[in-house]
């Protein structure tokens, strides 16, 4: 399967166009992506190039996950995903939005994996490891099997979400299936991972790596695995609510009046000192981030999330 089939050689604007989107929104979009990966907002002519260029072909796999990543993805507006994401890039395989099925949807994997331009892939959910990978299958292979076999013919690997990038919620104790993060299952094939950490991340950090990707931009990573350029700081030090926390102003409850009035939320659970991400910079949607929602950050993007990072599950 490929999205926007039979547009012959539109340029990737007037594929835009076409779908409504434009070129104000589209251009506000790209600012975005462009300030969010720190290169300023005259970058935004780069990624607009880089949008609108050639569409790399992509394989998005899923394994052991809640597709709420893609949910994520999915729901991205101004402009929609399916308008921008869909039209920019050829997104062979991905079984959410797929509309092969069965064999079908098999030989459209086959034949975007072995595209002679090369291709992107993506992988959403852990690797289950245990009973040789039994705990999980998709079309009659493991899981393990599949990224086993597609990951080293990729020319860049994205793991997205954490799941994805340290095993998630399917790592958490006991993990009885044994699952780990793309990187970990396939270290000693020298197979190398991005980390596009997050529960869900925010897909504009997953634009502007294959952004910086298809500008031939390095793309310097944290000893984590995650470009630098999305989490090379805390939640904690851009927090709207850093200034309470640096007067010694915390709020006592959820439902307090200090918590209404923005009071530094450490003393409920925040992980926001020890999460790396920039949440409070790049909004989900362009609205608003969890802290900033009255919620505490819960390092969803660090590999100690749901045993050691949320304040709201215990063993």
């Amino acid at each position: 399967m490929r999205i926007a089939v039979g547009l012959g050689k539109q340029s990737g604007e007037e594929r835009l166009e076409r779908q409504g989107v434009s070129r104000r929104d589209f251009m506000k979009f790209c600012t975005a992506v462009a300030v969010t990966m720190g290169m300023g907002p005259a970058f935004a002519d780069d990624v607009a190039a880089a949008l609108t260029g050639r569409r790399p072909n992509v394989v998005y796999l899923h394994t052991a996950e809640c597709t709420g990543c893609s949910e994520a993805l999915l729901r991205m507006y101004k402009p929609y995903i399916d308008s921008l994401i869909l039209d920019t890039i050829s997104l062979d395989y991905q079984e959410t939005i797929m509309a092969a099925a069965g064999h079908a949807a098999e030989e459209a994997l086959e034949e975007a994996v072995n595209s002679p331009q090369g291709f992107i892939c993506m992988v959403e959910g852990a690797i289950p490891t245990g009973m040789d990978g039994k705990y999980g299958y998709v079309g009659g292979k493991t899981m393990y099997d599949i990224c086993k076999d597609i990951l080293p013919k990729s020319k860049l690997n994205l793991a997205i979400g954490t799941c994805a990038c340290y095993g998630g919620i399917q790592a958490a104790k006991p993990n009885p299936t044994e699952a780990v993060g793309v990187g970990e299952a396939y270290a000693d094939m020298g197979v190398k991972v991005i980390n596009i950490a997050g529960c869900p991340p925010n897909p504009i950090n997953m634009v502007g790596t294959i952004v910086a990707y298809l500008n031939g931009i390095d793309i310097k990573l944290d000893e984590l695995g995650r470009p630098l350029m999305f989490y090379g700081q805390t939640v904690h030090d851009r927090c709207e609510r850093r200034k309470h926390f640096d007067a010694g102003e915390f709020a006592p409850s959820f439902n307090s009046e200090e918590a209404r009035k923005g009071w530094c939320l450490y003393d409920l659970g925040c992980k926001g000192p020890q999460t790396y991400n920039n949440c409070p910079a790049v909004l989900f949607n362009q609205t608003n981030w969890p802290v900033g929602a009255g919620s505490p950050c819960i390092g969803c993007s660090e590999p100690g999330f749901w045993d050691d990072m949320t304040p709201f599950y215990k063993n």
